[in-house]
């Protein structure tokens, strides 16, 4: 991708190494003031202070259009533990296959997705952005095993293929404002990775029946 190579070119040294060790603590962070505010040890949550809002942005809280990539996931605890820990094995594997500036440049463009979609429909999110990585390391190791878990040694591609599946399902059912911040959250990914899934899922698919028709 001549583009890309142009872009990292650009940047130069001007991006932030580990960066999904500094989104990881971030979130962690955010996670342990909301629940200090849910304890009553705080007059205000950080999610309500950082997430993205529109009307807010434009009446002079301008940090907004970034903050709201530093909210966790809104679980408990024990899951939060293990999405962060999920979250910074994806991004960093990432990180290590192509270096800081691209990996940097991946995750900006998603953030730039979130704000286009976040000051045209009102809604913006980082969930998506960091599943998408999940979609990115599934087509570059799609045989590499990890124990889902902790228990079960499961393959990539499948993980891959239930995240996409979960993602489908979750478009069809959300509002429009969400659809755009999904389509724009996943926007690197089908920049990077499109033409390379496309044939990966059409090789899968193969096999599939291939494997169906010897059952036969």
């Amino acid at each position: 991708m001549k583009w890309l190579n142009k872009l990292e070119r650009a940047i130069g040294r001007h991006y932030i190494p580990n960066l999904m060790k500094y989104l990881c603590f971030a979130m962690l962070g955010v996670f342990v003031l909301d629940y200090l505010y849910s304890a009553r040890m705080l007059t205000r949550s950080a999610s309500e202070l950082l997430m993205f809002s529109k009307d807010k942005i434009l009446q002079g809280e301008v940090w907004r259009t970034i903050t709201f990539i530093f909210l966790p996931p809104n679980h408990s605890f024990l899951f939060i533990l293990l999405s962060l820990y999920f979250y910074y094995f994806l991004g960093t594997t990432l990180e290590n296959h192509w270096g800081s500036a691209r990996f940097n440049i991946y995750y900006a463009i998603g953030i730039l997705g979130n704000i286009v979609a976040g000051f045209i429909m009102g809604y913006a999110t980082n969930e998506y952005l960091n599943l998408s990585l999940l979609l990115a390391i599934a087509v570059l190791y799609p045989d590499m095993e990890i124990m889902l878990f902790f228990i079960l040694p499961v393959k990539l591609r499948w993980i891959g293929y239930l995240d996409a599946a979960l993602l489908v399902y979750g478009f069809v059912l959300s509002p429009w404002p969400v659809r755009l911040a999904m389509v724009l959250s996943l926007l690197p990914f089908f920049l990077f990775f499109g033409q390379q899934a496309w044939l990966q899922l059409r090789m899968d698919w193969r096999r599939l029946l291939r494997w169906i028709r010897a059952q036969k």
